[in-house]
């Protein structure tokens, strides 16, 4: 410490002191006054002779602390560490014998998936051969409904081409009945 002070001295005494007058030029503006040297060096002197006195020993102190805590925080981890290897080394055993549950019981439920799939499949044609029939039946009564009204159909058209060709006007009556009785001799004769 005495050998950085009397440095510092010498290199001071080699800076050329700057008038009032004077402008600050080359190393002096990076050097303060002689005056405020001497006091900076002197009050971190002081602050240097407290933190070491005391301060430097509270750390320490804090230090050692700190490291016993850590310790005991690495020996609970280490013992943490065994019961959980012991307490995976368990739940490994208990999921190997959920898995082989697990496996029987996906086997059964195939097995009652298959018994109920076939029931469905015997179910669903049964359906599908009364919803082709009922089909069936509607397209007779439907081909039906379309003849009939076919024949109601021709039956005007026909009376309306009689009409123009005669020049006269039969009773409708009369008209729809002549008019059937030609469609059912057409009908005979297809």
């Amino acid at each position: 410490m005495y050998a950085l002070l009397s440095r510092a001295y010498l290199f001071l005494q080699e800076v050329e002191p700057i008038s009032a007058e004077e402008e600050p030029s080359g190393i002096a503006l990076l050097v303060p006054a002689t005056e405020e040297l001497i006091a900076g060096i002197i009050a971190f002197s002081i602050v240097f002779f407290f933190v070491w006195k005391w301060g430097i020993p509270a750390l320490n102190t804090a230090l050692d602390a700190r490291q016993q805590a850590i310790n005991s925080q690495l020996e609970a981890a280490e013992a943490a560490k065994v019961e959980a290897e012991s307490l995976l080394a368990d739940y490994e055993r208990q999921v190997a014998n959920a898995k082989a549950e697990a496996t029987q019981i996906v086997e059964e439920a195939r097995g009652a998936a298959d018994e109920v799939k076939s029931g469905i499949v015997e179910r669903a044609e049964a359906e599908a051969e009364q919803i082709k029939e009922r089909a069936q039946d509607e397209l007779s009564a439907e081909r039906e409904r379309v003849a009939g009204e076919l024949r109601r159909q021709v039956a005007d058209l026909s009376l309306d081409v009689a009409e123009r060709i005669v020049g006269l006007s039969l009773d409708d009556d009369s008209q729809r009945e002549l008019v059937d009785r030609y469609i059912d001799e057409l009908g005979g004769v297809s």
